[in-house]
């Protein structure tokens, strides 16, 4: 019997359907009846995460919280969280919920150790990067981490606030291939999209290096833990 899963989004509401749609992409499925029940709050409600980690900004854990209680009333058996930054809270969530929590760095970490890597680039807002929390995660199985240069970063925060979440389809993505490439240079096997909001700007686009799109990982993780079948990669 399949379990059911439960989507925490909003953060941002791209990034939400990003998940939603590789899940239902990577379930094997011949009729709608073989894909997993799937709950969705898209909770545009919740705070900005680097905001408050960084500037002391409101909070956005009763929220994520809240997403997550409604989630398991409404007959959710596991939750997902499309959002790098938000697993700073990772613990204080799971104390509030009586069910499992995927946590998408650790997936990410397992998935390039299993693949031979010791060393990645890691792309992610500034709350992610100053947290340290995918350099401790990372860390934990034997893989260093490679952050962007101080201009490099101011790039990435805007390509994710002006860019995605502004919806601005016009942003310049010229500078990314450079970003991308001196990451390479300095160690790099691989770059780690480490915000929700950059697969959608990967999508199709070659560069210097392989990227790892852990919502991807995410996705077909939870549909492992649903007793859903993967289509092959």
């Amino acid at each position: 019997m399949k379990r059911s899963i439960g989507i925490i989004g909003g953060m941002g509401p791209l990034a939400t359907a990003d998940l939603f749609q590789k899940i239902v992409t990577n379930t094997a499925a011949v009729d709608d009846r073989e894909h997993i029940h799937t709950y969705i709050d898209c909770n545009t409600e919740i705070p900005d995460r680097t905001e408050a980690i960084l500037h002391g900004g409101e909070s956005p854990l009763p929220q994520l919280i809240r997403s997550a209680g409604k989630l398991e009333q409404m007959g959710a058996d596991l939750l997902v969280i499309p959002c790098n930054t938000s697993h700073f809270f990772y613990d204080e969530l799971c104390a509030a919920v009586h069910v499992p929590v995927l946590h998408m760095l650790r997936i990410t970490a397992q998935h390039l150790r299993d693949r031979g890597m010791d060393a990645v680039g890691v792309l992610a807002t500034d709350g992610t990067i100053q947290t340290g929390i995918y350099h401790r995660t990372l860390a934990e199985y034997g893989i260093r981490t490679l952050e962007p240069e101080p201009e490099d970063q101011r790039y990435v925060m805007d390509l994710v606030y002006k860019g995605v979440k502004a919806g601005n389809t016009a942003f310049d993505l010229a500078p990314l291939d450079g970003v991308v490439d001196r990451l390479r240079l300095r160690g790099a096997q691989a770059v780690v999209l480490g915000c929700t909001e950059l697969p959608m700007v990967f999508a199709g686009k070659r560069f210097a290096c392989p990227h790892i799109d852990p919502t991807l990982l995410l996705a077909r993780e939870a549909i492992r833990a649903a007793g859903g079948k993967l289509t092959p990669l």
